[in-house]
């Protein structure tokens, strides 16, 4: 039986993979990061201390964790440095345990820029991005005018290929936006600076390590980043990000075929949230928000950029087609307990689509903006879950809330959570065992 598992989000992020992932990493040789950058975030709480995540696999936490970040991901070298400051601040050690990739490409400073004048130059058009960068070095990736992490080991190569891009760079920075050049020894001085502080984990030899430890049946844990419906190809494009996330686009960015994989976990909450612009089409209406927790109190304000999370029931449809997309074997369950004591719950079952009801999401992401909710109402349990230890133990209303979820995504659950510490959690698969 393969002991790899990957962890993927089914909705649009944000949906407490790394908390997850922090959970089973207990019993995991290896944890892998493979796509996306630090547009993607993580708060995992332990003995009252929050750790927050951006590039670093979470599973950090555990000493004797291998952590690998391959091929697939773009890096911003100074928010890495940062990260792994930090991380060693609070005694957490990763020298001889984290590996970077150096097929992994870099952010440069000219990406976070383009990034913030394309998305001002949208105008009503503008999707929301971060302003990370991400966009713009996947697109110099698959133009191939990018730079990997390996490539920084010769400095005159380098040095000579910055010179030919940035010309390019400048021109669109000062031509179209009328903005000052970038100067290319003040890009290498920041560069190198960072580089300095995390070369020592960069290593050649990233891929093929995975690649032995599955061979040899480790227990490899995959940390998705982002969510199913921010997929480049699979999402509300243009609403999306700028890598796959899918489980496929985790297997690609890690350099693995899909074989190697045991379990796919779908992360869920028991509710539905999306950060930035783009539909979503069972958002709580002025009157369901009443009833709801603010988003400082659910705990739904964005790791990555501070900014509150948009509220929605459950969507059936969604997570449905999400499964799909993945191959999802079981879903985690998580944020239960932000539901406590909301008085009646809905659960999108399907929607009308110019006055006809669909039961599976339309074929044009352009046309969610249509899409008119079709709802099932439970009554809530208006109790607290904080202090259950079994599925059995939650009120009753809780479960057949569960239940019915169950039924209609035609997927089981396998984990259940109702709160952010590691406690506050039910585990009903044998994970890695």
């Amino acid at each position: 039986m393969k002991k790899s598992i990957i962890v993927v989000g089914v909705q649009w992020g944000d949906e407490g993979k790394g908390k997850v992932v922090d959970l089973l990493s207990e019993k995991a040789d290896y944890v892998v990061r493979s796509q996306g950058g630090n547009n993607a975030g993580h708060t995992i709480i332990v003995d009252n201390v929050e750790y927050k995540f951006h590039l670093v696999p979470s599973g950090a936490l555990y000493p004797n964790v291998k952590c690998l970040i391959t091929g697939g991901t773009v890096i911003d070298l100074a928010v890495l440095a940062q990260e792994i400051m930090q991380l060693e601040k609070n005694a957490v050690n990763l020298k001889g345990r984290l590996k970077l990739s150096s097929l992994a490409h870099i952010i440069m400073p000219y990406h976070k820029i383009l990034d913030k004048l394309y998305e001002k130059s949208k105008g009503d058009l503008a999707i929301g991005t971060t302003g990370k960068g991400i966009g713009p070095c996947y697109s110099d990736k698959a133009l191939r005018i990018g730079f990997q992490i390996g490539d920084l080991l010769d400095k005159e190569f380098f040095k000579k290929k910055l010179d030919i891009v940035l010309a390019s760079k400048n021109s669109e920075i000062k031509n179209i936006y009328n903005e000052s050049e970038m100067q290319a020894e003040l890009i290498l001085k920041e560069l190198y600076e960072s580089f300095d502080l995390v070369k020592e984990f960069v290593s050649h030899d990233v891929e093929s390590d995975l690649a032995n430890a599955l061979d040899l049946e480790k227990k490899v844990l995959f940390e998705g980043a982002h969510g199913t419906f921010l997929d480049s190809t699979y999402g509300t494009y243009p609403y999306v990000t700028s890598s796959s996330t899918i489980s496929a686009g985790v297997c690609s960015g890690a350099g693995i075929g899909p074989t190697k994989i045991g379990h796919v976990l779908g992360v869920v909450k028991a509710y539905t949230t999306r950060v930035g612009n783009g539909p979503l089409p069972s958002a709580l209406s002025t009157e369901d928000l009443l009833h709801f927790m603010d988003n400082i109190s659910a705990r739904e304000v964005g790791t990555t950029t501070g900014r509150n999370r948009r509220l929605a029931w459950f969507d059936v449809p969604m997570v449905k087609k999400a499964i799909q997309l993945n191959g999802v074997s079981s879903l985690a369950l998580m944020k239960l307990d932000i539901l406590d004591m909301v008085p009646v719950i809905k659960i999108c079952t399907g929607y009308t689509f110019k006055g006809e009801r669909i039961d599976a999401l339309p074929s044009l992401a352009s046309d969610w903006e249509h899409l008119e909710p079709i709802y099932e109402f439970f009554p809530g349990w208006q109790q607290t879950t904080s202090h259950v230890k079994s599925r059995e133990d939650l009120p009753t209303h809780a479960k057949n809330y569960l239940k019915r979820l169950e039924e209609l995504c035609g997927c089981p659950i396998s984990l259940i959570s109702f709160g952010p510490e590691r406690d506050k959690t039910i585990v009903l698969h044998p994970f890695m065992d």
